[in-house]
C-alpha cells in the first residue's frame, strides 16, 4: 500500500457567497470542505480534514486517491457534441485550414 502525503494534493481556496465565509477545497477529495472567515484559515481548515482523513485511509488499510500531480495524462479525450455543433467546428476548421483537433484544442486552451 502507497502513502501518499497529504501535502500534495491540489487544495484551493474561494469565496462562498451562499455561506459568506470562505472556503477551503481539495480537488482529490470533492466532499471534503472547510469554511472560515479568512482564506488562509480555509486553507489551513481543508488540509487538517484532509490529513486526518488520509491518515484514517492508511489506518483501515483502503487506497489513497493519488495526487493530481502525480498523474500522467495522455492528452486524449472524447467530448460528445451536438451533429450540429460537431457540423460548425468542422466548417470553420476547414475555412481555417486546420484540423478539427487543433480547432478543438486552441478553444479549450483559451475559452
Amino acid at each position: 500500500m502507497k502513502t501518499v502525503p497529504h501535502d500534495r494534493y491540489t487544495y484551493r481556496v474561494t469565496w462562498s457567497e451562499e455561506d459568506k465565509e470562505y472556503i477551503g477545497l481539495c480537488a482529490e477529495f470533492p466532499s471534503l470542505s472547510w469554511l472560515a472567515s479568512a482564506p488562509e484559515a480555509a486553507l489551513r481548515g481543508v488540509r487538517s480534514v484532509v490529513a486526518g482523513v488520509v491518515e484514517d485511509m492508511n489506518r483501515q488499510r483502503e487506497p489513497i486517491p493519488e495526487p493530481l500531480t502525480s498523474r500522467s495524462f495522455s492528452g486524449k479525450f472524447l467530448v460528445r457534441v451536438p451533429p450540429d455543433v460537431h457540423r460548425e467546428l468542422a466548417l470553420e476548421a476547414a475555412e481555417a485550414g486546420v484540423s478539427l483537433n487543433r480547432l478543438a484544442s486552441v478553444k479549450l486552451a483559451h475559452g
